[in-house]
């Protein structure tokens, strides 16, 4: 499975690759913080897939990389045909690399 970490993400995003954001977890969680994207609960993702583009690198994302990581095994197993990336440690490690930017300037 292909990860990518926080800082790459958003040095990627903020060079404007063209990517998609995912987030698996619960609306509660989303709206309580996200970074973007869409939302399609683990529990929904069989019939959400369809909503996802397959010509655009997605970007799968939960708090900590645990339920998005199922989640690409499912879409995997799926023959979902687009490009899929685990956020490597979540939105855990998201916060924790702004906290550590913020610190260092």
């Amino acid at each position: 499975m292909e990860e990518i970490s926080a800082v790459e993400l958003k040095l990627a995003l903020e060079t404007g690759a063209k990517m998609l954001l995912l987030d698996v977890r619960e609306e509660e969680e989303h709206e309580d913080f996200n970074i973007g994207g869409i939302l399609v609960p683990l529990d929904e993702l069989a019939t959400g897939m369809n909503r996802l583009p397959a010509n655009q690198t997605v970007v799968v994302y939960c708090k900590r990389g645990i339920r998005s990581a199922i989640a690409i095994q499912r879409m995997q197993s799926r023959q979902f045909p687009g490009k899929l990336l685990n956020l490597k440690g979540g939105l855990e490690a998201w916060k924790k690399m702004l906290k550590d930017q913020q610190q260092a300037t």
